[in-house]
């Protein structure tokens, strides 16, 4: 149902930054060894004719509270001994100043893979942050150590099917192409321009008809969320590239027009997403005949995503308080899982759906002592630790839990 790794991804390795990697201040370089040792560099070509190899490269920064950092960029692949016939060849590889080589600093966590359509994805964040534990996470490198020196290869052959390009999808990161190809019809259907979110929605949908919202909801929920993650991506480079083609205003160089623009694609982008997960979430509710309102007010004016069974027995004091539900719905967590124990005070233990991977022990622990049980699609399960999954639910749990009230 899912990719493998070995699906996406011909190669992978880690390491920690060291001076020579991330300082060329001092040593006066801006580049990267170890890729031959690691298994990439065969890969990548072992030429013999000193010529220089250009590859296409994704860079991102991750770092908590921030946002991320991302350049499209080539770097360079050569021999930097090819001149010196008295020393054997050394490979490296070379990268240029860009606004994500000038924020990596020694001491960072980097994993660099290759896709099979011959992508290169560099990934730098804060060593032992968040962020290293959920990059691991995919790669099921959690318990690797780093080599002391050099890169450390990452076994890919793994045979366990995980949502990889959706966990990558998070982070603004496009992992090569599923093979699908919507654009015709997109086009069909809405024409050349952006529809409404709950439109796009039930169109993602119907490109999925064999997946079964009620005997499989979280292979539905996560399938949906790739297809219509894969099928806006398409559209939103269809129409952001006829703009560029076009130009900002009347001579094409508006400079504020531009700005303008640039901020209501990455807007949209972040709004369509939540909005997204909350539609797929509502349509499998409503396929498995479950009452619940969306977006109903409890107290103060808060609105729950989805409060079971609705806003008139959450009003009625007579309903049984242990019968209400309130279903917080984030596609990711950080800190803002927190707005959800606000959310009606009636309900003492609350849940959140969240597709966020591999959240800290330190973050679960938190919400099991605020009484908020965190609800995670099972094909996620696997990156969080063994106690944490242990007390995870997944959406299918969740779901029975609600028929059990009626």
């Amino acid at each position: 149902m899912f990719e493998q790794l070995k699906d996406v991804f011909k190669v992978a390795a880690f390491k920690y930054l060291s001076t020579v990697d991330a300082n060329p201040a001092i040593s006066n370089q801006h580049e990267i060894g170890g890729l031959k040792d690691a298994g990439i560099g065969q890969h990548l070509g072992i030429l013999d004719d000193g010529k220089r190899r250009q590859i296409q490269a994704t860079l991102v920064y991750l770092e908590d509270n921030e946002s991320t950092i991302l350049v499209e960029d080539t770097v360079t692949w050569y021999d930097c001994r090819f001149e010196d016939h008295t020393r054997s060849a050394e490979w490296r590889l070379y990268y240029k100043s860009n606004d994500v080589t000038e924020r990596f600093q020694p001491g960072d966590f980097f994993m660099i893979a290759l896709t099979h359509e011959g992508q290169l994805l560099m990934i730098f964040c804060p060593p032992q942050s968040e962020y290293e534990n959920q990059i691991r996470s995919i790669f099921g490198a959690q318990h690797l150590n780093a080599n002391r020196k050099g890169l450390k290869q990452v076994s890919i052959n793994s045979n366990i099917a995980s949502p990889i390009r959706l966990m990558f999808a998070r982070y603004g990161l496009e992992i090569g192409h599923d093979g699908t190809n919507y654009l015709d019809l997109i086009h069909d259907k809405f024409g050349n321009s952006f529809p409404k979110t709950r439109d796009f929605s039930t169109f993602a949908r119907e490109l999925s008809p064999e997946v079964c919202p009620i005997e499989m909801p979280d292979v539905a929920l996560i399938q949906w969320m790739e297809t219509e993650e894969s099928a806006f991506r398409q559209l939103e480079k269809h129409i952001v590239r006829e703009k560029l083609r076009t130009g900002f205003g009347e001579n094409g160089d508006d400079v504020d027009e531009f700005v303008i623009f640039s901020l209501s694609v990455q807007n949209r982008r972040k709004a369509r997403s939540g909005h997204a997960f909350e539609n797929h979430i509502e349509h499998i509710l409503k396929e498995n005949r479950l009452t619940f309102q969306r977006g109903a007010l409890t107290e103060g004016k808060q609105k729950p995503d989805f409060l079971f069974p609705g806003s008139d027995s959450y009003q009625n004091p007579a309903f049984p308080a242990e019968r209400l539900r309130i279903l917080g719905a984030k596609t990711t967590c950080k800190d803002r899982w927190r707005q959800v124990l606000a959310e009606g005070s009636r309900v003492k233990r609350k849940h959140l759906i969240t597709l966020e991977h591999a959240i800290s022990e330190a973050q679960t622990s938190q919400m099991q002592l605020l009484n908020l049980q965190l609800v995670v699609p099972a094909a996620l399960h696997e990156t969080y630790t063994t106690t944490q999954a242990s007390w995870l639910m997944s959406f299918g749990d969740f779901i029975s839990e609600i028929r059990t009230l009626t």
